[in-house]
C-alpha cells in the first residue's frame, strides 16, 4: 500500500469529492468475481486526475491515453470490494479495467464500424452474444475464458487473421463502461445479461460460458471468432492503428 501511496502522490492525483462509480468495479468484484483496478485516467489542465485532454502517465505520445494501467500495475487487479471501494473514493474518476483471462472473462475487440457489422452478422445467424464494450474507435465481446494453446488452434485454422482483430486474454485487460478514456465514453453496446440459478436463462447454455449463477453469460470464442475475422478483413484501412 506504501508504493502505490507514494507513486499516487508523484502523478498528483486528487482526491474529489464526486461519488465513486463503484458500480460497474464493485458489481464486477463482487457479485461476478471479475478482478478490475483503476485506468491511470485523463490529466487535466493543472496535472490532477479527471476527464482531459491527455493521459496522466508520463508518456507525452500515448497511444491509448487514460486506457490502460499504470499506478496499480495490471497484476494489483482484485476483487476484495474494500481495494476497490478505496481506489475509486480516491480517485473517481479513473476508469475500470477489467484484468482478462484466468478465471475472468476474455474478449475480442476490433474497429467500431467492424464491430457493428459483425453483430447484425451474428444476430443473423442466430448466435447468443455476451456483454458488448463500445467505444467510438472500438467495439470488445466478452467472451469465456480461453487459454492461449486454444486459441492458437483457432487462429491457426484461419486463412488470415488481420491486424485490426485483438484478444484480450491472459495477461490483458479491457476498459469497461462508463468510464471515459481518450477516445471518449465507454458504453454497454450489449449489457450483461446475468440468469440467477433456476430462474429465467439458466439451463441455456453448457460450456466455459454458463458460469456460476449471478454471473453474466458468456458465449464461447468459438461461436464469434469467425463471424469477427469478416468482419475485421473489411475494416477501413486495415484498423491496425493502437487505439480503444
Amino acid at each position: 500500500m506504501r508504493e502505490i501511496l507514494g507513486r499516487r502522490r508523484r502523478l498528483r492525483f486528487r482526491r474529489s469529492e464526486r461519488p465513486a462509480p463503484p458500480g460497474t468495479a464493485l458489481n464486477c468484484a463482487t457479485a461476478w468475481q471479475w478482478p478490475v483496478l483503476p485506468g491511470v485516467g485523463l490529466a487535466t489542465a493543472n496535472g490532477s486526475v479527471g476527464p482531459g485532454p491527455g493521459c496522466a502517465c508520463p508518456d507525452p505520445e500515448c497511444a491509448v491515453p487514460g486506457a490502460h494501467p499504470f499506478d496499480p500495475g495490471l497484476l494489483a487487479a482484485s476483487t476484495d470490494p474494500r481495494m476497490v471501494r478505496w481506489w475509486w473514493e480516491t480517485r473517481p474518476a479513473a476508469p475500470v479495467l477489467l484484468a482478462t483471462g484466468g478465471r475472468a472473462p476474455c474478449a475480442l475487440s476490433l474497429p467500431a464500424l467492424a464491430g457493428a457489422r459483425a453483430l447484425i452478422a451474428l444476430d443473423r445467424m442466430g448466435v447468443r452474444l455476451g456483454p458488448v464494450v463500445a467505444t467510438p474507435t472500438r467495439w470488445s465481446l466478452l467472451v469465456a475464458p480461453y487459454s492461449l494453446e486454444r486459441l492458437g488452434e483457432l487462429l491457426y485454422a484461419q486463412d488470415r487473421v488481420p491486424s485490426s482483430l485483438r484478444f484480450h486474454g491472459e495477461g490483458g485487460y479491457l476498459v469497461l463502461p462508463t468510464s471515459t478514456t481518450g477516445a471518449g465514453k465507454v458504453r454497454w453496446e450489449r449489457e450483461p445479461v446475468v440468469a440467477p440459478g433456476g430462474g429465467p436463462g439458466a439451463g441455456l447454455a453448457s460450456g466455459p460460458g454458463a458460469g456460476a449463477a449471478g454471473r453474466p453469460w458468456l458465449p464461447d470464442v468459438e461461436t464469434v471468432l469467425d463471424a469477427l475475422v469478416v468482419a475485421s478483413s473489411g475494416a477501413p484501412g486495415g484498423g491496425s492503428r493502437l487505439a480503444y
